[in-house]
């Protein structure tokens, strides 16, 4: 390694963790994330191949957006197919190794976008939340700018690591792809993240479209007033939301300023428009719902602040595919395979 990229390096080691943790300028300015991007280029490497492949006419460091992509894929997962009906999921060979309540889970996925999985991780969350509270304590874990979330503690808490390759949800995710499967990221919560309605689309976002899900374990009981999880069924099958199709505010130097405010407007007039109607997710401790990369989901209010709602949300790209992230144009980094 030269000395430039030892330099690039050490800036990103030692100021990414407070930028991380600040919410104001410098969030913005696109050279903070070209300086990020050159200190990761051998991860991006890959990448080269799939800007041909798309069209996309930039260096793998700068920024990148939907409107970038000149030649898009026609390649959609499995389970998106127009085609696709419940003897198809049925005859798969993959079929038969789910439970039967998952397999029932499936079946809805083409039409309702998610699947819920009650009592999967029973016997894990008293572990996780255990090691959460102690990394806490030890500072080796922090909430990011916004107060309520903990990005990527599974790169330090064994169990949160075991519950984001939970077998049976790579398994499932897999399954909906019909590609391998990359665990990306996960958050925790303590309380209700009191986010308005999205998409993880614009944050997690692919090309082909499509190739992300979630999952999302309850740590505790969840009651109402908690802030509970909000989805909207069938949503999945609205059209993608990008840059190009609300202001982002975007310049060629800085990101727009309230972006995702602006974002959520439009996705306010959608629900509206469409006369969508969410459901809130009352989970027991254990349980899990995966969702699709375009299911529009939200926190609810949190009406009694006493209440936590301690929550563990994981992401999961498939393998092969462009993986970026729309609302700060940004390609994604994968730090590590998870173990």
């Amino acid at each position: 390694m030269n000395n430039s990229m030892v330099i690039l390096k050490n800036f990103y080691q030692t100021g990414m963790e407070w930028i991380a943790k600040y919410t104001g300028f410098l969030r913005r300015i696109r050279l903070t994330y070209w300086l990020f991007n050159l200190s990761k280029l051998t991860k991006l490497s890959k990448n080269k191949e799939l800007y041909r492949q798309f069209g996309i006419n930039k260096a793998i460091w700068k920024e990148v957006a939907h409107a970038d992509i000149k030649h898009n894929s026609t390649d959609i997962p499995w389970m998106d197919r127009e085609d696709i009906t419940s003897d198809a999921i049925r005859q798969h060979p993959q079929f038969a190794t789910f439970s039967p309540q998952i397999q029932e889970q499936l079946l809805q996925w083409p039409e309702k976008g998610f699947i819920i999985i009650p009592g999967l991780m029973t016997n894990k969350v008293d572990e996780l939340n255990s090691e959460i509270d102690d990394l806490k304590k030890e500072g080796k874990i922090y909430f990011n700018f916004t107060g309520k979330k903990i990005f990527n503690a599974w790169q330090h808490s064994t169990a949160a690591n075991q519950a984001f390759n939970h077998p049976v949800v790579t398994a499932v995710a897999k399954f909906i792809f019909q590609k391998e499967v990359i665990p990306f990221q996960t958050v925790n919560f303590i309380y209700g993240s009191g986010e308005k309605p999205h998409s993880d689309s614009i944050h997690f976002t692919t090309e082909p479209l499509g190739y992300l899900t979630a999952m999302w374990l309850a740590l505790q009981d969840i009651v109402p007033g908690s802030g509970e999880l909000l989805f909207y069924p069938g949503s999945h099958k609205l059209a993608y939301v990008m840059s190009e199709n609300f202001d982002a505010g975007h310049t060629s130097l800085q990101l727009g300023l309230n972006t995702r405010q602006r974002y959520e407007a439009k996705i306010e007039e959608i629900i509206q428009q469409h006369h969508l109607t969410p459901c809130a997710f009352t989970a027991q401790k254990g349980d899990v719902l995966m969702w699709h990369a375009n299911l529009l989901h939200a926190g609810s209010p949190i009406t009694n602040a006493q209440l936590t709602r301690k929550s563990f949300v994981a992401h999961y790209f498939a393998k092969g595919v462009l993986q970026y992230h729309e609302i700060t144009q940004r390609p994604a980094i994968i730090s590590r395979p998870a173990l």
